[in-house]
């Protein structure tokens, strides 16, 4: 029997990459699509990606967002993709009350489309396009006590069947895809990625043991080698907000020559 997730975090690749057959990442899109396969089809998703900051949380609230090619240097198909999802203006204002009622302030935004945090991933996991999907951003504070409190203000979601998924990256440290491999990097990816698995999946830690080690996430090893900005990790401290608890499912797969992870809640 399929099994109902709350929230589930990703890692989405490289730009349009993942949709253009690029070998360095098939165990993603397989993976992806796999996952997508197994879980029951969500009536709604609220995607937080790491491509989209602002001063306080902002959900796009557009009945047809349009998608936004924010990558450069990539073929002329990459700019012609197309995800024509509707969005869902009443769940919008659904999320802005659940905040409201945390005590967060936020906004709704009519105009602003889909990243490729949105739709890149989406169109592997849900090609048909039929699930009315809203996007949430991240805080430009990157404070990530406050991407866990979203989390928390919106629990009640999963009780709608409606899917969180935050679209990340569990290593993205940009230097280090284009620089030669060596003993070293691999260490450092491999010891994070290692501290990310037991804090996500472990079932030792009571929760508030859990919520510390991701408020310090920094203090891991290897932590700012893989993260030298924190925007591509925060995705997954809203969906651990969500969630509460250990993740029910973990993923490890190699994305760009790196290791990386999905984690299901």
């Amino acid at each position: 029997m399929k099994k109902t997730a709350k929230a589930l975090f990703i890692s989405h690749g490289g730009g349009p990459l993942p949709l253009l057959g690029d070998p360095a990442h098939r165990e993603m899109v397989s993976c992806l699509a796999s996952m997508a396969a197994s879980m029951p089809k969500p009536d709604a998703l609220v995607v937080v990606s790491a491509h989209w900051e602002e001063k306080i949380p902002t959900i796009t609230s557009g009945q047809r967002p349009s998608l936004i090619y924010d990558y450069y240097g990539f073929p002329a198909e990459s700019y012609q993709i197309q995800y024509p999802c509707i969005g869902n203006p009443f769940l919008a204002a659904e999320i802005q009350r659940l905040l409201a009622d945390s005590g967060i302030e936020a906004r709704l935004d009519e105009s602003r489309g889909f990243d490729h945090g949105v739709f890149v991933p989406l169109k592997i996991m849900y090609p048909e396009a039929n699930i009315p999907c809203v996007q949430l951003s991240l805080i430009n504070t990157l404070d990530p006590a406050r991407h866990i409190a979203i989390g928390r203000a919106l629990e009640e979601l999963s009780q709608q069947n409606v899917l969180v998924i935050g679209s990340g990256f569990s290593f993205h440290n940009m230097k280090a895809f284009f620089a030669p491999e060596d003993e070293e990097s691999r260490r450092l990816n491999h010891s994070f990625e290692e501290w990310l698995l037991k804090t996500c999946a472990s079932r030792e830690y009571r929760e508030t043991e859990r919520t510390e080690m991701l408020l310090h996430w920094d203090e891991a090893p290897g932590a700012r080698f893989c993260h030298p900005r924190e925007e591509h990790l925060l995705p997954l401290h809203v969906c651990y907000g969500v969630a509460q608890g250990p993740s029910s499912e973990q993923f490890r797969i190699n994305i760009m020559n790196k290791e990386s992870s999905f984690y299901v809640w």
